[in-house]
């Protein structure tokens, strides 16, 4: 059984920046390709984001140019680096194989106000 540890949220002050971790265990996680999904309240959860297992990257339109993904397989870990933060990027992150395939975890909460 998978599980996912997502970290690195907080309360930020739009045009700041943060880190996300997603640290997966029990699984060949190098196989897979990886995303990081948002849920803001009263929305649906969307996926912002995604790293193939080369390396290849995808972005939603509303986080091109501020977020960046990355991923280390020696670490079965994957990495969401978010700057020019706005607070409409304020939500719940997940993270999760793309298309999804694994329970969630927990989320990590991102607030971003002044």
């Amino acid at each position: 059984q998978v599980q996912l540890v997502e970290s690195g949220g907080g309360l930020v002050q739009p045009g700041g920046s943060l880190r996300l971790s997603c640290a997966a265990s029990g699984s060949i996680f190098s196989i897979y390709n990886m995303g990081w999904y948002r849920q803001a309240p009263g929305k649906q959860r969307e996926l912002v984001t995604s790293i193939t297992r080369g390396g290849n990257t995808y972005y939603a339109d509303s986080v091109k140019g501020r977020f960046t993904i990355s991923r280390d397989n020696a670490k079965n870990t994957v990495y969401l680096h978010m700057n020019s933060l706005k607070p409409e990027d304020t939500a719940v992150y997940y993270c999760n194989t793309d298309p999804r395939e694994w329970s969630w975890g927990q989320g990590t909460q991102v607030t971003v106000s002044s």
